[in-house]
Protein backbone atom coordinates (compact mmCIF):
# COMPACT_ATOMS: atom_id res chain seq x y z
CA UNK A 1 0.00 0.00 0.00
CA UNK A 2 2.98 2.07 0.88
CA UNK A 3 4.49 1.87 -2.64
CA UNK A 4 1.25 2.22 -4.37
CA UNK A 5 0.77 6.23 -2.03
CA UNK A 6 4.55 6.57 -3.30
CA UNK A 7 3.65 5.54 -7.18
CA UNK A 8 0.48 7.76 -6.96
CA UNK A 9 2.39 10.58 -5.11
CA UNK A 10 5.41 10.52 -7.71
CA UNK A 11 2.81 10.52 -10.86
CA UNK A 12 0.81 13.32 -9.44
CA UNK A 13 4.22 15.42 -9.19
CA UNK A 14 4.88 14.39 -12.79
CA UNK A 15 1.29 15.40 -14.08
CA UNK A 16 2.15 18.84 -12.17
CA UNK A 17 5.33 19.50 -13.78
CA UNK A 18 4.09 18.65 -17.44
CA UNK A 19 1.13 20.73 -16.77
CA UNK A 20 3.29 23.52 -15.66
CA UNK A 21 5.88 23.24 -18.75
CA UNK A 22 2.75 23.27 -20.87
CA UNK A 23 1.31 26.30 -18.89
CA UNK A 24 5.32 28.48 -18.46
CA UNK A 25 6.07 27.87 -22.69
CA UNK A 26 2.26 29.26 -23.76
CA UNK A 27 2.98 32.59 -21.14
CA UNK A 28 6.79 32.46 -22.52
CA UNK A 29 4.95 32.21 -26.20
CA UNK A 30 2.41 34.98 -25.49
CA UNK A 31 5.26 37.04 -24.43
CA UNK A 32 8.19 36.68 -26.82
CA UNK A 33 5.44 36.83 -29.76
CA UNK A 34 3.32 40.34 -27.82
CA UNK A 35 -0.34 37.95 -27.71
CA UNK A 36 -2.39 40.10 -26.05
CA UNK A 37 -4.89 37.43 -24.75
CA UNK A 38 -7.43 39.70 -23.16
CA UNK A 39 -7.52 41.54 -26.50
CA UNK A 40 -8.50 37.93 -27.75
CA UNK A 41 -11.46 37.41 -25.69
CA UNK A 42 -13.22 40.83 -26.62
CA UNK A 43 -12.70 40.17 -30.36
CA UNK A 44 -13.73 36.81 -30.35
CA UNK A 45 -16.99 37.40 -29.64
CA UNK A 46 -17.28 40.51 -31.84
CA UNK A 47 -15.86 38.09 -34.72
CA UNK A 48 -18.44 35.30 -34.42
CA UNK A 49 -20.84 38.58 -34.86
CA UNK A 50 -19.69 39.82 -38.14
CA UNK A 51 -20.30 35.91 -39.42
CA UNK A 52 -23.50 35.84 -38.22
CA UNK A 53 -24.47 38.59 -39.42
CA UNK A 54 -22.58 38.76 -42.74
CA UNK A 55 -22.69 34.90 -43.32
CA UNK A 56 -26.19 34.34 -42.98
CA UNK A 57 -27.65 32.48 -45.95
CA UNK A 58 -30.44 35.21 -47.81
CA UNK A 59 -33.15 34.26 -50.24
CA UNK A 60 -31.08 35.67 -52.78
CA UNK A 61 -28.70 33.28 -52.13
CA UNK A 62 -30.49 29.98 -52.84
CA UNK A 63 -29.87 30.70 -56.64
CA UNK A 64 -26.62 29.76 -56.15
CA UNK A 65 -27.23 26.58 -55.05
CA UNK A 66 -27.15 24.24 -58.28
CA UNK A 67 -23.17 25.61 -58.46
CA UNK A 68 -22.16 25.36 -55.07
CA UNK A 69 -23.78 21.68 -54.82
CA UNK A 70 -22.50 20.84 -58.32
CA UNK A 71 -18.54 21.81 -57.08
CA UNK A 72 -19.74 20.19 -53.85
CA UNK A 73 -19.73 16.68 -55.43
CA UNK A 74 -17.00 17.07 -57.27
CA UNK A 75 -15.21 17.61 -54.14
CA UNK A 76 -16.69 15.12 -52.64
CA UNK A 77 -16.07 12.51 -55.46
CA UNK A 78 -12.57 13.75 -55.61
CA UNK A 79 -12.14 12.57 -51.89
CA UNK A 80 -13.76 9.09 -52.35
CA UNK A 81 -11.55 8.44 -55.50
CA UNK A 82 -7.88 9.91 -53.72
CA UNK A 83 -8.84 7.97 -50.71
CA UNK A 84 -10.00 4.25 -52.44
CA UNK A 85 -6.49 4.63 -54.69
CA UNK A 86 -4.46 5.44 -51.25
CA UNK A 87 -5.87 2.56 -49.52
CA UNK A 88 -5.38 -0.03 -52.32
CA UNK A 89 -2.06 1.32 -51.98
CA UNK A 90 -1.07 1.61 -48.65
CA UNK A 91 -2.61 -2.43 -47.65
CA UNK A 92 -0.20 -4.27 -50.12
CA UNK A 93 2.63 -1.25 -49.15
CA UNK A 94 2.07 -2.17 -45.64
CA UNK A 95 1.82 -6.08 -45.82
CA UNK A 96 5.49 -5.66 -47.63
CA UNK A 97 6.47 -3.26 -44.34
CA UNK A 98 4.81 -4.62 -41.56
CA UNK A 99 6.82 -6.41 -38.90
CA UNK A 100 4.46 -9.35 -38.87
CA UNK A 101 4.13 -9.77 -42.77
CA UNK A 102 7.08 -7.52 -44.16
CA UNK A 103 9.85 -9.14 -46.23
CA UNK A 104 13.04 -8.16 -44.44
CA UNK A 105 14.13 -5.45 -41.86
CA UNK A 106 15.29 -3.51 -45.02
CA UNK A 107 11.96 -3.35 -46.35
CA UNK A 108 10.63 -2.33 -43.73
CA UNK A 109 12.66 0.73 -42.67
CA UNK A 110 12.09 1.86 -46.30
CA UNK A 111 8.61 1.56 -45.86
CA UNK A 112 8.16 3.37 -42.41
CA UNK A 113 10.58 5.95 -43.69
CA UNK A 114 8.16 6.51 -47.23
CA UNK A 115 5.19 6.83 -44.75
CA UNK A 116 6.73 9.47 -42.18
CA UNK A 117 7.54 11.30 -45.31
CA UNK A 118 4.57 11.72 -46.86
CA UNK A 119 2.43 11.94 -43.84
CA UNK A 120 4.78 14.80 -42.32
CA UNK A 121 4.81 17.32 -45.53
CA UNK A 122 1.56 19.41 -44.25
CA UNK A 123 -1.37 19.63 -47.59
CA UNK A 124 -0.91 22.70 -47.91
CA UNK A 125 2.95 22.03 -48.73
CA UNK A 126 1.68 19.30 -51.39
CA UNK A 127 -0.69 21.37 -52.73
CA UNK A 128 2.00 24.37 -53.19
CA UNK A 129 4.55 21.81 -54.63
CA UNK A 130 2.24 19.93 -57.01
CA UNK A 131 0.07 23.59 -58.25
CA UNK A 132 3.38 24.38 -59.88
CA UNK A 133 3.61 21.22 -62.02
CA UNK A 134 0.41 20.52 -62.87
CA UNK A 135 -1.63 23.58 -62.46
CA UNK A 136 -4.59 24.51 -61.50
CA UNK A 137 -6.71 21.31 -61.87
CA UNK A 138 -8.69 18.60 -60.54
CA UNK A 139 -5.59 16.34 -60.86
CA UNK A 140 -3.40 18.66 -58.84
CA UNK A 141 -5.81 18.30 -55.97
CA UNK A 142 -6.43 14.18 -56.63
CA UNK A 143 -2.53 14.17 -56.24
CA UNK A 144 -2.20 16.35 -52.96
CA UNK A 145 -5.24 13.82 -50.90
CA UNK A 146 -3.67 10.81 -52.80
CA UNK A 147 -0.19 11.12 -51.58
CA UNK A 148 -1.50 12.99 -47.70
CA UNK A 149 -3.52 9.42 -47.46
CA UNK A 150 -1.12 7.22 -48.56
CA UNK A 151 1.24 8.66 -45.50
CA UNK A 152 -1.42 7.78 -43.24
CA UNK A 153 -3.40 4.59 -44.50
CA UNK A 154 0.72 3.31 -44.57
CA UNK A 155 0.91 3.75 -40.88
CA UNK A 156 -2.50 2.79 -39.78
CA UNK A 157 -2.55 -0.03 -42.60
CA UNK A 158 0.50 -1.87 -40.24
CA UNK A 159 -0.39 -1.14 -36.84
CA UNK A 160 -3.60 -2.77 -37.48
CA UNK A 161 -1.66 -5.98 -38.99
CA UNK A 162 0.82 -6.03 -36.19
CA UNK A 163 -2.20 -5.55 -33.52
CA UNK A 164 -4.82 -7.94 -34.90
CA UNK A 165 -2.90 -10.42 -37.14
CA UNK A 166 0.58 -11.85 -35.45
CA UNK A 167 -1.10 -14.58 -33.88
CA UNK A 168 -3.04 -15.87 -36.93
CA UNK A 169 0.18 -15.78 -38.84
CA UNK A 170 2.10 -17.74 -36.38
CA UNK A 171 -0.23 -20.51 -36.12
CA UNK A 172 -0.79 -20.74 -39.93
CA UNK A 173 2.96 -20.72 -40.69
CA UNK A 174 3.18 -23.22 -37.81
CA UNK A 175 0.94 -25.47 -40.07
CA UNK A 176 2.77 -25.40 -42.67
CA UNK A 177 0.36 -22.49 -44.98
CA UNK A 178 2.65 -20.64 -47.79
CA UNK A 179 3.15 -17.05 -47.26
CA UNK A 180 0.35 -15.75 -49.67
CA UNK A 181 -2.11 -18.32 -48.34
CA UNK A 182 -1.97 -17.00 -45.02
CA UNK A 183 -1.77 -13.16 -46.14
CA UNK A 184 -4.99 -13.75 -48.70
CA UNK A 185 -6.79 -16.35 -46.56
CA UNK A 186 -5.99 -15.10 -42.93
CA UNK A 187 -4.70 -11.67 -42.86
CA UNK A 188 -6.78 -9.86 -45.52
CA UNK A 189 -10.20 -11.45 -43.83
CA UNK A 190 -8.97 -10.29 -40.22
CA UNK A 191 -8.06 -6.79 -41.06
CA UNK A 192 -10.83 -6.01 -43.30
CA UNK A 193 -13.11 -4.25 -41.02
CA UNK A 194 -10.74 -2.32 -39.46
CA UNK A 195 -8.95 -1.01 -42.64
CA UNK A 196 -12.46 -0.15 -44.10
CA UNK A 197 -13.42 1.91 -40.93
CA UNK A 198 -9.97 3.41 -41.37
CA UNK A 199 -10.96 4.31 -44.89
CA UNK A 200 -14.28 6.05 -43.70
CA UNK A 201 -12.44 8.15 -42.04
CA UNK A 202 -10.13 9.23 -44.42
CA UNK A 203 -12.99 9.49 -47.09
CA UNK A 204 -14.80 12.30 -44.28
CA UNK A 205 -10.97 13.44 -43.43
CA UNK A 206 -10.32 13.73 -47.09
CA UNK A 207 -13.90 15.73 -47.66
CA UNK A 208 -13.26 18.70 -45.56
CA UNK A 209 -9.11 18.75 -46.68
CA UNK A 210 -10.60 19.26 -50.21
CA UNK A 211 -12.30 22.07 -49.70
CA UNK A 212 -9.15 23.81 -48.72
CA UNK A 213 -6.84 22.01 -51.23
CA UNK A 214 -9.72 23.63 -53.70
CA UNK A 215 -8.67 27.16 -52.56
CA UNK A 216 -5.24 26.76 -53.31
CA UNK A 217 -5.57 24.75 -56.70
CA UNK A 218 -8.59 26.70 -58.07
CA UNK A 219 -11.18 23.33 -57.87
CA UNK A 220 -14.26 21.64 -56.43
CA UNK A 221 -16.03 23.51 -53.91
CA UNK A 222 -13.43 25.41 -52.25
CA UNK A 223 -12.76 27.50 -55.27
CA UNK A 224 -16.12 28.73 -55.28
CA UNK A 225 -16.27 29.45 -51.67
CA UNK A 226 -12.62 31.45 -52.38
CA UNK A 227 -14.91 33.88 -55.37
CA UNK A 228 -17.39 34.35 -53.46
CA UNK A 229 -15.43 35.48 -50.22
CA UNK A 230 -13.45 37.81 -53.06
CA UNK A 231 -16.68 38.90 -54.44
CA UNK A 232 -18.03 40.31 -51.13
CA UNK A 233 -20.56 38.08 -51.48
CA UNK A 234 -20.60 36.85 -48.06
CA UNK A 235 -24.51 35.21 -48.00
CA UNK A 236 -23.07 32.50 -51.13
CA UNK A 237 -20.15 32.32 -48.82
CA UNK A 238 -22.27 31.45 -45.98
CA UNK A 239 -24.66 29.17 -47.91
CA UNK A 240 -21.70 27.35 -49.42
CA UNK A 241 -20.07 26.54 -45.71
CA UNK A 242 -23.59 25.75 -44.33
CA UNK A 243 -23.59 23.46 -47.69
CA UNK A 244 -20.48 21.89 -46.64
CA UNK A 245 -21.43 21.60 -42.88
CA UNK A 246 -24.56 19.30 -43.90
CA UNK A 247 -22.43 17.14 -46.39
CA UNK A 248 -19.78 16.39 -43.84
CA UNK A 249 -22.44 15.61 -40.87
CA UNK A 250 -24.31 13.47 -43.68
CA UNK A 251 -21.10 11.05 -44.40
CA UNK A 252 -19.92 11.04 -40.81
CA UNK A 253 -23.60 9.65 -40.48
CA UNK A 254 -23.43 6.89 -43.01
CA UNK A 255 -19.93 6.17 -41.83
CA UNK A 256 -21.19 5.47 -38.23
CA UNK A 257 -23.83 3.40 -39.36
CA UNK A 258 -21.47 1.17 -41.37
CA UNK A 259 -18.55 0.80 -39.08
CA UNK A 260 -21.60 -0.81 -36.74
CA UNK A 261 -22.42 -3.02 -39.13
CA UNK A 262 -18.46 -3.99 -39.86
CA UNK A 263 -17.04 -4.21 -36.23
Amino acid sequence: MQSSAKYLTRKGWYQTAIIAIIGGTYILGSWILNFDNLSVLVAVPRAFGWLGVNFQPTAKSVEYLPKIWQKLMQTVLLAISSTVVAAIISIFVALIGSKVTGINGFVQLIVRGIASFFRNIPLVAWSMILLFSFKQSDFTGFLALLLMSIGFLIRAFMEIIEDEASETMLALKATGASYFQVIFQAVLPQILPSVLSWILYMIENNVRDATLVGILTGTGIGFIFDLYYKSFRFDAAGMTVLSIIIVVIGLELISNQIRKVIL
